[in-house]
């Protein structure tokens, strides 16, 4: 009988490892939040590929590792006193993972008081609670975030159309752009990125996206409209993609998402894919490889809540390949 010599079988070794390998690195086709009423609002992603999910619904923060297609929960609903979450944000820098919590406002509301919108912080290893700061604004509501060069957070703040920031070190944060410079009240402030000295902004309800440069000294200036050529639709999270765009995750017709090449305050959109029914709300790159989150809000915001009879399908992010960004 023959035998294979040992150094080849040592290269097959190495080959069926080096296969393996890659294989288990390769981006899951989606990756799917376990769970009947979980209804997540927002996407983000660490360095190292891991995936976190903010859930309105379940009030939970979930987490996928790298390469996993089955997010699991991770930070447990009340922890630190935090609500419902909408925005979630992984700044590997300073490893944190910034949220957005407060009490659900669609459907029956909960009898007793309610704690105000805050922004939370979390370890990005262990998911510790490392803080959480109240918003500034009377009925305010904490819906994004994003975070500069320097360590700012910023968050957008719906109800009263303004950005407000905590700037690395403070305590407390305050409104840094706003009074009507986005809109009226109702525009439903969303998404909201940084891409170098600029932090731009969308509106939902208005269907716009704004510019504002970052002063040296962190202050706000002037708030610019983007003047697209092609109108987006009910744009909700966003975040950069590279130096100088940005992929919006956006509801309108059949839902979409879409790249916006900024240059100044012009911005060139390309559509990446069509076609999302379950209503497109976040998404989030790991290396070239977008997640878009659906949220399936439109069964949470029903007159009355959910209703009982329907089942909602698996809630999901789906991979779209995106490249490198230009």
């Amino acid at each position: 009988m023959h035998r294979p010599h040992p150094a080849s079988l040592a290269t097959v070794c190495l080959t069926c490892a080096a296969a393996f390998t890659t294989a288990a690195a390769a981006p899951p086709p989606e990756i799917v939040i376990p769970g009947e009423h979980i209804f997540p609002e927002s996407i983000t992603s660490s360095a190292d590929g891991t995936v976190i999910i903010g859930s309105i619904g379940a009030r939970t923060i979930f987490r996928a590792p790298p390469g996993a297609a089955m997010a699991q929960a991770w930070i447990a609903p009340g922890t630190d006193e935090m609500q419902s979450i909408f925005g979630v944000f992984a700044d590997d820098a300073s490893s944190t993972l910034w949220a957005c919590s407060q009490a659900n406002p669609f459907g029956p509301q909960a009898p007793g008081p309610h704690a105000p919108a805050a922004l939370y912080a979390f370890d990005l290893k262990s998911g510790a609670p490392k803080g959480h700061y109240p918003f500034p604004s009377a009925g305010a509501f904490c819906n994004d975030i994003a975070v500069g060069a320097d360590g700012t957070a910023y968050a957008t703040d719906t109800n009263n159309m303004e950005v407000v920031r905590l700037k690395k070190g403070t305590a407390a944060l305050e409104v840094w752009a706003g009074s009507g410079a986005f809109g009226p009240r109702g525009g439903v402030l969303d998404g909201i990125a940084v891409l170098g000295k600029q932090l731009l902004v969308n509106t939902l309800g208005t269907s716009k996206l704004f510019t504002v440069a970052i002063q040296p000294d962190g202050s706000a200036g002037a708030v610019a409209l983007v003047k697209l050529d092609q109108q987006i639709e009910r744009p909700d999270g966003m975040r950069s993609f590279g130096a100088h765009s940005l992929l919006i995750a956006e509801g309108g017709g059949t839902g979409r998402l879409s790249r916006v090449d900024i240059t100044g305050n012009t911005g060139r959109t390309t559509t990446l894919k069509l076609g999302y029914p379950d209503g497109p709300v976040a998404v989030t790159v790991v290396g070239t490889t977008a997640y878009l989150l659906e949220g399936q809000l439109s069964q949470l915001m029903r007159p009355g809540g959910p209703d009982p009879s329907a089942r909602p399908r698996p809630f999901r992010a789906t991979a779209v390949e995106v490249g490198a960004p230009h």
